[in-house]
């Protein structure tokens, strides 16, 4: 495998952002009753995740996503090719607590209440009871449940089971967080909210592996993305970099005068500069949608379904687990750079702690 030669430093010696997830030539294929290759899922997949970003996995049905989010899990081994998680392997049982993951469908105890199945889930990870408790009341406030919290779940609507789904995700305070399409079913009021915790999560140190179909969504809140095609890596960097067009400028001013205007035309002109269109700015669908229904709130009318996302819960703090920090000392080049990089084995040595 070719890879792009890595120093390592000397532990304890800081020269870049941490690495939570790091994947090196992954390659996935199922196999038939006879052992015989049926379909390659994923095919020689280099990705890294640094602490603190969100990262976005992009691609059509069937492209090698689910299945590289099951490998991340540990629910799938790779065919070959190695994967770091928070320091370890993924199929490392430690590192489960620090992992929060929302499927792309909410599979939920349909007859347990919102409080009920966060208190389920709390208790699996042994949460001692005052504090479980607290994160309860804090997580559905901060979804927006709090006023249906005693419902049973198979009562809510899409949107409704999506918001306990991530209330869920981060009952355990996860300094990963693994989200599949999380805005699926919602109304934009709530996708815009989910949008904003998702960025405050991110600025609070977590870290967030993001799949969706709605592009806006991954256009507004990853820092980088990568997109897939059949089971390979075919593009990733920053949005800005993938997006930015070489062939045309765009000046925005004021609104011109048409005398104003025909001048900067005949100078353009005389540049041999075509002028393609004139138009006036337009207001974003979400954003006008979005102002309505807050005047609307404003004026005192009321709703049935999920209220206002409240403040980002307090135990989501900006500290990071002991034992994932020290697993993971930052050893690379800036992300920001937007450079796909296949990743070092001897850097997933240093990753992955036997």
């Amino acid at each position: 495998m070719d890879t792009v030669a890595t120093a390592i430093p000397e532990v304890g010696e800081e020269v870049g952002p941490a690495i939570d997830i790091a994947c090196a030539n992954v390659t996935k294929v199922f196999r038939d009753f006879w052992l015989r290759p049926r379909v390659r899922a994923v095919a020689g997949v280099d990705l890294q995740v640094y602490r603190g970003e969100i990262f976005g996995l992009l691609g059509p049905n069937g492209s090698g996503k689910s299945t590289t989010i099951k490998m991340l899990l540990g629910l799938l081994q790779p065919t070959s090719g190695r994967i770091a998680v928070l320091g370890k392997r993924p199929r490392d049982v430690g590192v489960k607590k620090f992992i929060g993951y929302l499927p792309e469908e909410s599979y939920l105890y349909r007859f347990l209440s919102g409080r009920e199945t966060l208190e389920y889930y709390a208790r699996l990870f042994r949460i001692e009871r005052q504090a479980r408790r607290e994160r309860i009341d804090t997580l559905l406030e901060m979804v927006g449940l709090e006023a249906v919290q005693n419902r049973p779940v198979g009562e809510y609507s899409k949107g409704m089971q999506r918001r306990i789904g991530l209330a869920q995700s981060l009952i355990n305070d996860p300094q990963l967080l693994i989200l599949d399409e999380p805005t699926s079913g919602m109304d934009p009021v709530g996708a815009s909210q989910i949008r904003e915790l998702i960025a405050t999560l991110a600025r609070r140190g977590k870290t967030v592996l993001l799949c969706s179909h709605l592009l806006s969504d991954v256009e507004d809140l990853c820092d980088r993305v990568a997109i897939m095609y059949g089971g390979r890596v075919e593009a990733e960097g920053t949005c800005s970099d993938l997006l930015e067009e070489q062939d045309g400028a765009v000046i925005k001013t004021s609104a011109l005068p048409s005398d104003v205007l025909d001048e900067v035309r005949r100078l353009l002109a005389c540049h041999a500069v075509a002028v393609e269109s004139v138009r006036r700015p337009r207001r974003r669908l979400e954003s006008l949608f979005l102002d309505i229904v807050e005047r609307a709130r404003v004026a005192g009318i009321t709703t049935s379904g999920a209220g206002n996302s409240g403040e980002v819960a307090a135990f989501l703090a900006d500290s990071i687990p002991a034992t994932t920090a020290a697993a993971t000392g930052g050893v690379q080049p800036n992300p920001s750079s937007g450079e796909g990089q296949a990743v070092d084995t001897v850097l997933l040595d240093k990753l992955v702690k036997r």
